[in-house]
């Protein structure tokens, strides 16, 4: 029996347009949307690790994805938070360098100890338990690292030339503010790394997205950063910037504003659907908007292994792309996503 809200998602497809033709914004051939590996293809490989971001490459994506904080000698690593301990053995090894809070912290160590860190699948802090069950499992002595933004960037070049592809860098700062309190400028450092790797003009093949609007405003109005840049929006309980009403950049008039300094939105897969006595209702409105404005849309993060209840992977893709008309889509799992792209439009 097919699931109700499969069949509302097949009604609400049957009426749109063929997705957007903002082939600049989007960075797709023609317009096409593109898919974005989060983390990596992490579903099947520990998230940041270069094996993820090798077989996500291999896979076919357009862009990977690089979450950058720094460590205490100011180096930029690719790692998710600016926490260490969910993804690494670094409480083994630093049983006494953890803060108050019982955290470690990336800025609290230097590159050489970093380096000794075991990157893992990861994990609860309060169970112990793998929080993707299905995953690459978390028991492993395979030395997975944490690399550091300029080795993953060597490598996503060398591949290009290997395959004669072109996949592209989509670069997060993680907490600005929080580096600026420890004393450190992260979108100066960030962008003098990408600089002198040959990103530093409008058309290098990059994004660069953060949370934070104050650092992205900084970067496009007072250091002039030419780079395509990308406001992440999420749920303000999720408090990921302090001082700001991640929510209320969802009005029309809070797009509009975006738009003075960013070329597009990332943000959560429940803010543009939601499922409601097993119907979809989509927001049209929000794609509506950030279109009118000139913004790509970059939704995060599609998992094959957390759907919700009665949708299949088709079904909420073509929610997505068709329904929807987003340009770009973050996933765990690229090779859906990618299979998806070729089959739904084909070049």
């Amino acid at each position: 029996m097919t699931p109700p809200t499969v069949i509302v998602l097949a009604v609400a497809m049957a009426s749109t347009l063929a997705p957007c033709s903002n082939a600049a914004l989007a960075a797709g051939p023609a317009g096409r949307p593109v898919a974005i590996a989060h983390r990596g293809a992490c579903g099947y490989l520990p998230e940041h690790s270069l094996e993820a971001k090798a077989m996500a490459h291999a896979m076919g994506v357009a862009f990977l994805e690089q979450d950058v904080v720094l460590t205490r000698d100011g180096v930029p690593i690719v790692i998710h938070d600016h926490y260490l301990d969910t993804v690494t053995d670094v409480a083994r090894l630093y049983p006494d360098r953890k803060r108050k809070d019982g955290r470690y912290y990336a800025i609290d160590f230097d590159l050489t100890e970093i380096r000794r860190l075991t990157l893992h699948e990861r994990t609860d802090l309060d169970t112990g338990t793998q929080v993707y069950a299905g995953r690459f499992p978390a028991a492993t002595t395979i030395p997975f690292r944490v690399p550091t933004l300029e080795e993953e960037i060597q490598l996503v070049k060398g591949l290009n030339k290997s395959t004669g592809r072109n996949v592209g860098l989509y670069v997060e700062l993680k907490a600005p503010w929080f580096h600026r309190a420890e004393g450190k400028d992260m979108a100066k450092i960030v962008l003098g790394v990408l600089a002198a790797h040959g990103y530093d003009r409008r058309e290098s093949n990059i994004y660069i997205q953060c949370f934070d609007p104050r650092c992205l405003r900084r970067m496009r109005q007072i250091m002039r950063s030419p780079l395509r840049q990308v406001q992440l929006i999420g749920h303000n309980d999720w408090r990921e910037t302090p001082g700001v009403d991640h929510e209320k950049m969802l009005t029309k008039e809070g797009l509009v504003s975006i738009a003075r300094y960013a070329d597009g939105i990332g943000l959560a897969i429940d803010q543009l659907l939601s499922l409601r006595q097993g119907r979809v209702v989509m927001r049209h409105d929000i794609v509506g908007w950030a279109h009118d404005a000139g913004l790509a849309i970059h939704p995060y993060t599609f998992r094959v292994d957390a759907l919700p209840g009665g949708v299949t992977p088709d079904a909420l893709l073509d929610a997505l792309f068709v329904g929807l008309r987003v340009d770009g889509l973050f996933t765990d799992f690229p090779d859906t996503v990618v299979r998806y792209l070729e089959r739904r439009f084909p070049r």
